[in-house]
């Protein structure tokens, strides 16, 4: 029962954040993905769970919203420099370490993606009202904060802002047909 409440949980979530992102023309109404970019989740969410986990309390759209900024720079990595990634024992720690987990964001736009300044400032709005919209949901949910419950739905909405963090990137760059 549980797995499937979850499950319902990130779709329902996946799912509102596809329509808002395909409503400001950033994915054409479906997820973009790669096998390669999913096998890496569960190596970029054991590093990121414990930055994110201690950010939630205090910056709430930062500790969401950041995962989404790390889907948009593996998928930029995925087209641009695979093998360099790939081979990371630790690809989060790579994206973290240049300016540190607060400043994660400037990193992944500026020195990753390359984005011009106004693209910054629109990324940043795009990321900000995704994890927004993620954070609402989250309450939504009534969940008790702090519980197994709560940290079970956080790692879901962390993994639905990864996918459309990739899905927007590969958009950006091109892909149209590389379905979830």
């Amino acid at each position: 029962m549980e797995k499937e409440y979850l499950d319902k949980y990130e779709q329902n979530l996946t799912q509102k954040l596809v329509q808002l992102l395909t409503g400001w023309n950033r994915l054409n109404g479906e997820l973009l993905a790669s096998a390669d970019l999913d096998e890496l989740w569960n190596t970029l969410a054991e590093g990121y769970l414990p930055d994110g986990v201690r950010e939630i309390a205090k910056y709430p759209t930062v500790s969401l919203g950041w995962m989404m900024y790390v889907g948009m720079a593996v998928a930029h990595l995925w087209d641009k420099d695979w093998d360099t990634l790939r081979k990371q024992p630790d690809a989060y720690a790579r994206l973290r370490a240049p300016r540190g987990f607060d400043a994660m964001d400037e990193h992944i736009t500026e020195d990753i993606l390359k984005l011009k300044k106004e693209e910054v400032t629109s990324a940043e709005e795009v990321v900000r009202t995704c994890a927004t919209l993620a954070l609402n949901q989250i309450r939504h949910e009534g969940v008790e904060p702090q519980s197994p419950m709560a940290f079970h739905i956080y790692v879901r909405s962390i993994h639905a802002l990864y996918l459309v963090g990739i899905s927007t990137e590969l958009y950006r760059l091109g892909y149209k047909n590389c379905p979830a």
